[in-house]
């Protein structure tokens, strides 16, 4: 595909990501697994893209974390805030609002001419 192409692929994954991050951390987690979950759902994404938002919205006051040091391996557990899942529930409304006025345009099986 040409680079214009994925660039506005890539713009329009972008946001899905914030939404599917705060769903999926409704459970805490940590990023590694994060990246697998997204991955398992579909939402493609690599770590350097994945981390620096994590951090983003944990300023942005939408996400908490802690750290768990009782495994060998100390990790950053991450859990959508109140505020998180306020902001979660809006997106989730007007992506599913975004959803169906694509379909409309979309799934009209007329063309314009026979409109």
């Amino acid at each position: 595909m040409s680079e214009f192409f994925d660039t506005h692929l890539q713009e329009l994954r972008r946001g899905t990501v914030v939404l599917a991050s705060l769903q999926l951390l409704r459970a805490p987690g940590y990023g590694y697994n994060l990246l697998e979950q997204l991955g398992a759902h579909g939402f493609l994404t690599d770590a350097n893209t994945l981390y620096p938002l994590l951090r983003r919205l944990e300023k942005q006051g939408f996400l908490t974390s802690e750290w768990n040091t009782e495994d060998t391996r100390p990790r950053k557990f991450y859990v959508t805030s109140a505020e998180g899942i306020r902001l979660a529930d809006t997106l989730s409304r007007d992506w599913l609002d975004l959803t169906r006025s694509i379909s409309s345009l979309t799934d009209d099986p007329g063309t314009p001419e026979e409109n």
